[in-house]
């Protein structure tokens, strides 16, 4: 059976890239889709050090819920046109349990001009680990939200279509 995978790496409470994660881990709930969701703020994730982070409980349960994954969602927030460390360093700790996985992404930023920060990380995913990028993704700017929620339509329709075209592909290459 194909798992799903949402996870938010904001470490920000107040974060839109962890509401826009939510609405599409919400979105694959009502769809019956078979999906977990991951918050980095809720696990101890330490630095990787190249040494004694990869053995660290923070660092196992992440790894274990991509490696249990197909396809996954990222939701990550954009900082100085480039996505956050914390998405970097989440990769970085987990290294290989990313290979041959179907993988999106959801963005939030400042400005409409860092709308390709993420293709860094879909570029490193894709050429280190063999991963599969949804060539769709969801990007927001401040606008798009009204307190914990999406007010852009457009916004909120992308994101669901990203969800969509996660479970589509995930389903088409893993039978």
């Amino acid at each position: 059976m194909v798992k799903h995978l949402v996870i938010s790496t904001s470490g920000n409470p107040d974060s839109n890239s962890r509401r826009m994660g939510r609405a599409a881990f919400v979105h694959l709930q009502k769809k019956k889709v078979d999906s977990d969701w991951i918050d980095l703020r809720e696990i101890d994730v330490p630095l990787c050090d190249a040494d004694k982070c990869y053995g660290m409980p923070g660092s196992k349960k992440l790894a274990a819920a991509i490696e249990r994954a197909d396809g996954i969602l990222i939701a990550a927030p954009v900082y100085n046109y480039d996505v956050a460390a914390a998405t970097k360093n989440m990769i970085e700790l987990t290294g290989s349990v990313w290979e041959d996985k179907i993988v999106g992404f959801l963005c939030a930023a400042g400005g409409h001009a860092s709308y390709m920060s993420v293709m860094a990380y879909a570029n490193s995913l894709m050429l280190d680990f063999r991963c599969v990028i949804i060539p769709r993704f969801a990007f927001a700017t401040s606008h798009a939200f009204d307190g914990e929620r999406i007010n852009d339509k457009k916004i909120a329709e992308r994101i669901k279509q990203v969800a969509d075209e996660l479970v589509r592909f995930t389903k088409a290459l893993r039978n």
